[in-house]
């Protein structure tokens, strides 16, 4: 990439000059509901803190809001509250549903975009709709909670609230001037054709860490009165002073940010400033307390608009380090605005393509990833025991969710999967989404791998912390993946390969990796079991709980992951070698042991003993029952299909460099031949490329086959998680019980892991992701000489790169407009292709319908549906 502004910017933050990350979108857009604010005694997180507290009560362990930024430990937030005249509450906060509330889990029902940002902030774009009508709480609450699995959410636009642009386009816009110097501008468009009004209450706040007894001497902001001109002054014992200037308001309130506990707790507040004060005054029009106050931990100025039907208003603000002497909202204002925006476009130029309809889409997936950027604090030491002064949590705690994690205590900024629906990491998402970041800023996407391997993350045995509801839980091993990925494209676009970055997290997947083969190896026979794994409902039972029959399961994609991991190693190790010969060693070691994971994945026998089904051409789970029984569970899914994932060309420009690797290599497979085992490297030429892969040559087209199949996995939209034929129900008998699943290509029908997650049909990116990278390696191997039927069964012959390329083009025309405008992500919805002010804003949800694309689960899950970023740059 060419040298311009905002790339001048991320060398000047990474060489350590000036740091531009200090200041960025790292407000949460949901503190409530987590399990970090959870201190009940049964763990009922949604309870225990709901939406209706969070106006009223302090936070622990982080700070909310809409369209917001903070600094890199939210000491500092700001962000937009609005008021239309008719709630019943202000709109500091994004709503949704609770998982139990919500038909398929939990939901945010709000209409909102992230549009442009650069990967130092500095120059961000969002844009809320508020409806002019009173926001439809209860009605969305119980008509969700109405409706059964089988049936379609209710949403925000199902109510009518939008009729006839009855609605405010709020845009939220940032620039920075210098690191520590945010301008800030709020652009309200009424979109009806009537006037209307609206209170905007932009807010500055610091979080309390005072009630916690974490800081001894407690912020504040000052009005200050200098000439007619008036500012906030933030002071912060740690932070210093910040200047907080904005246009002239109607007035500015200040208040506290502590909890109203006469409304939460039943007892007496110690003075009327509370959290909620500011809301209160607002929507009762009572604002006689604040007369004289000056001073507090939060504040607002008012500006109470109408704005006529089809205008707009402007408000100005800045936030900055430095006191600014002449005009802060005038003068250069316009100019830095204008000049932040010129060079975001300048960065994306170099780095998007051409082609207007796929630059939109690739602009607003780097701008939700960039946004979802997150600052995520929880110390389990003292989250177990309790803060001084505050109540002490329920004594089950010690023996609760997540106690055995003592020493995790994360304090980091950290890209989530989305800031609503999933406001905590989830350590295999943000793998994949570190593919797409490196596009952006290679340096932030190593910095996150690296940090879910250091001692505060990964636990003493080697076990990377999974999310915050169970940070035990076993997600698929993708760290090693991501790594070389990371390392490849910051090769690929700047032709310097960061070794010293693969040999730092080479190491301490070494730890993770033997933490796996201890863990999941049941019989120590190279099956592994894997559990929970990520893939959610896929099996016919929870594959996490209970396994029918006091048996266990040999699951074919655990075998997989496992596979592909060695592979991945085994790839680091022969890069890092390249230049440092001691890694030759090692590199052998996972060579030979992918051969014995091979070996038992592809055993074949009467006695169930291997996955492969050689009559069906599939590979499936194998329950293993206690008497020595094995019973096959014959469902097509992407369990199957994960055999592709384990999948590496050696090729002999590095061989040449690794003699000794090499020599080993020979030795092994001859010493295999001598035995009659089972052979990997089913060709060995001197001076070519060696295949390595758990799915022989013989076995590729069968699963070729099947995945490439309209009547199975093959959708007009990429890959499904299930096979269509499962339409009709597939039911097995295990003692005597019934289990069964049935494709679902929309949301599921089951409350299995929530009911908000659904692996039974839809299209999911990362798989598809990773199913393209897999056929892009057996090209490299086979190239032109061998060609496939695709779609299955028709007179198209291609090779696997052409293959590839379809599945990427599939995925892409999820967010494409059709020919007749609509784009499936919007499922048919008519306002996305008709209205102007709709028809350019792209979501990137969870997963899409198997069928249509329509997107499905969190609809603000650009992370790892923003690799169709990285796909569209192919």
């Amino acid at each position: 990439m060419k040298k311009n502004p905002e790339q001048n910017r991320l060398n000047e933050h990474y060489s350590g000059k000036k740091n531009w990350l200090k200041w960025g979108p790292y407000l949460s857009e949901r503190q409530w509901g987590t399990v970090r604010e959870d201190y009940s005694p049964d763990g009922s997180a949604w309870d225990f803190f709901p939406h209706d507290h969070a106006r009223s009560r302090v936070y622990r362990w982080g700070e909310e809001g809409i369209a917001g930024i903070s600094d890199e430990f939210s000491n500092l937030c700001f962000s937009v509250a609005l008021w239309n005249g008719k709630d019943p509450i202000l709109k500091e906060r994004l709503f949704g549903l609770t998982g139990t509330e919500g038909n398929h889990g939990e939901d945010v029902k709000e209409l909102y975009y992230y549009l442009d940002s650069t990967p130092t902030h500095s120059y961000m774009k969002h844009l809320y709709k508020y409806p002019q009508a009173a926001y439809p709480y209860e009605e969305l609450v119980s008509a969700n909670k109405n409706r059964s699995k089988n049936e379609g959410e209710y949403e925000l636009m199902d109510t009518g609230i939008f009729n006839e642009n009855r609605y405010f386009d709020v845009f939220t816009e940032y620039a920075k001037a210098q690191n520590e110097d945010i301008l800030i501008k709020i652009t309200i468009h009424n979109r009806a054709e009537e006037e209307a009004s609206l209170t905007v209450l932009p807010t500055l706040w610091f979080r309390n860490l005072w009630s916690f007894g974490l800081m001894e001497d407690k912020p504040r902001l000052e009005l200050t009165d200098e000439n007619g001109a008036k500012y906030v002054k933030a002071i912060h014992p740690t932070m210093g002073e910040y200047y907080f200037y904005f246009d002239q308001s109607l007035m500015t309130l200040f208040t506290e940010n502590e909890t109203n506990a006469e409304k939460i707790l039943g007892i007496p507040n110690t003075h009327p400033f509370v959290k909620d004060a500011i809301n209160d005054a607002v929507v009762n029009r009572d604002f006689d307390l604040f007369e004289g106050k000056t001073e507090g931990t939060k504040c607002s100025p008012i500006y109470e608009l109408r704005i006529a039907g089809g205008g707009n208003h402007e408000i100005r603000l800045r936030l900055s380090k430095s006191k600014i002497k002449e005009s802060p909202l005038i003068g250069d204002f316009e100019r830095l605005f204008a000049e932040k925006q010129l060079e975001a476009d300048a960065f994306y130029n170099e780095l998007c393509v051409e082609d207007l309809e796929l630059k939109n889409i690739q602009r607003q997936a780097f701008a939700g990833m960039l946004w979802s950027k997150q600052y995520y604090n929880i110390d389990v030491p003292r989250w177990l025991n309790g803060d001084p002064g505050q109540m002490p949590p329920p004594p089950g705690r010690k023996m609760g969710r997540n106690h055995d994690w003592i020493s995790l205590n994360n304090e980091d900024i950290i890209s989530m999967p989305d800031k609503w629906e999933y406001p905590w990491y989830a350590a295999w998402d943000l793998a994949f989404h570190c593919i797409p970041l490196a596009m952006v800023d290679p340096e932030f996407a190593k910095n996150q791998l690296i940090l879910f391997l250091r001692e505060w993350y990964m636990r003493p045995n080697g076990q990377i912390p999974a999310y915050e509801w169970s940070f035990s839980d076993v997600n698929p091993p993708v760290h090693a993946w991501a790594c070389l990925q990371v390392y490849r494209i910051e090769m690929k676009n700047t032709g310097i390969g960061d070794v010293d970055f693969l040999k730092r997290t080479f190491q301490k997947l070494l730890i993770n990796f033997t933490w796996w083969v201890n863990r999941k190896d049941h019989n120590n026979n190279n099956v592994f079991e894997g559990g929970f794994l990520g893939l959610d409902n896929i099996g016919v039972f929870d594959r996490s709980s209970f396994i029918p029959g006091g048996g266990h399961l040999e699951q074919a994609d655990g075998t997989s992951w496992m596979a592909m991991y060695c592979l991945n190693m085994l790839d680091m190790a022969l890069e890092i070698a390249q230049t440092d010969h001691t890694y030759e060693d090692v590199a052998t070691k996972f060579f030979e042991h992918f051969v014995y994971i091979a070996e038992s994945l592809n055993r074949m026998g009467e006695d169930w003993t291997g996955a492969w089904d050689e009559a069906e051409g599939f590979f499936y789970d194998i329950l293993a029952k206690p008497d020595g029984a094995f019973i096959p569970l014959k469902v097509r899914s992407l369990v199957g299909l994960s055999s592709f994932f384990a999948t590496l060309v050696l090729d002999q420009e590095r061989l040449k460099n690794v003699p000794d690797f090499m020599q080993r290599l020979k030795w092994f497979r001859n010493y295999r031949i001598a035995n009659n085992a089972y052979l990997v490297i089913e060709e060995l030429h001197e001076g070519k490329d060696i295949l390595l892969s758990l799915t022989p040559r013989k076995r590729l087209e069968k699963l070729l086959h099947a995945l490439l199949d309209p009547d199975e996995f093959l959708s007009p939209n990429g890959i499904r998680s299930v096979s269509k034929m499962h339409e009709k129900p597939y039911v097995v008998n295990i003692d005597g019980f019934e289990y069964g699943l049935q494709y679902e290509p929309g949301e599921s029908t089951t409350s299995l892991f929530g009911g908000n997650s659904n692996w039974r049909g839809p299209v999911w990116m990362p798989m598809n992701y990773l199913l393209i990278q897999s056929l892009l390696e057996l090209y490299k191997y086979y190239g032109n000489s061998e060609t496939f039927a695709c779609p299955s069964d028709c007179d198209r012959l291609v090779n696997l790169d052409q293959i590839a390329q379809d599945i990427s083009k599939n995925l892409i025309s999820i967010f494409l407009p059709d020919a007749s405008g609509n784009r499936p992500v919007h499922g048919g919805n008519n306002r996305y292709r008709e209205d102007p002010y709709f028809k350019d804003l792209v979501l990137f949800y969870e997963y899409f319908h198997g069928d249509t694309g329509r997107g499905i689960g969190a609809s603000h899950q650009t992370g790892w549906t923003g690799l169709v970023a990285e796909l569209i740059d192919r």
